[in-house]
């Protein structure tokens, strides 16, 4: 009988899936920003079963940081609607890992996914934003703790939540 045991939980490789930095009013917004811009940060988590007949994920942690600013007076055409915020830069990250899940009971394999699995990428994720927001000209990203807990309890929530016809 061997004594070694395999972890329930292995991380085989993690990389960058997708990278995207734009600043699209390049370079004139170098010139007009004059405080941190606003950032909205979506973060969302997916995962897709590589193998039917093995328990191998690969797990995405999706990231869009949004930056804008309120449109300059100097900037604004002149029209009688409210400008709309001028777009500083859009950085879109897909952070992923590929797991193993070696002996987790049918009940944990979900939570372990969508809550622990996204909590080891997550460090390395949130310094690559930092690190490209940052490389980009702009006062780096930094990405505050997330509640995977909270996130995964809200999407099962969300689904969960059946609309009742014709009550």
């Amino acid at each position: 009988m061997s004594d070694t045991q395999t972890a329930p939980l292995t991380l085989n490789i993690q990389y960058t899936k997708d990278l995207s930095f734009e600043v699209p009013n390049a370079p004139a917004i170098y010139t007009i920003l004059r405080q941190p811009p606003s950032v909205n940060i979506n973060l969302d988590v997916q995962v897709r079963r590589l193998h039917e007949d093995q328990f191998v994920f690969e797990v995405t942690l999706a990231t869009r940081a949004e930056a804008t600013i309120p449109t300059p007076p100097e900037t604004a055409n002149g029209s009688e609607e409210p400008a709309k915020d001028m777009t500083v830069f859009i950085a879109d990250l897909s952070y992923s890992g590929i797991f193993t899940l070696d002996g987790v009971p049918e009940n944990q394999i979900e939570p372990i996914l969508l809550v622990e699995c996204p909590r080891l990428l997550f460090p390395f994720a949130r310094n690559i934003l930092a690190d490209v927001t940052r490389d980009g000209g702009f006062p780096p990203v930094m990405l505050g703790p997330v509640d995977f807990v909270g996130l995964w309890q809200s999407r099962r929530d969300q689904l969960s939540a059946t609309p009742i016809a014709n009550a």
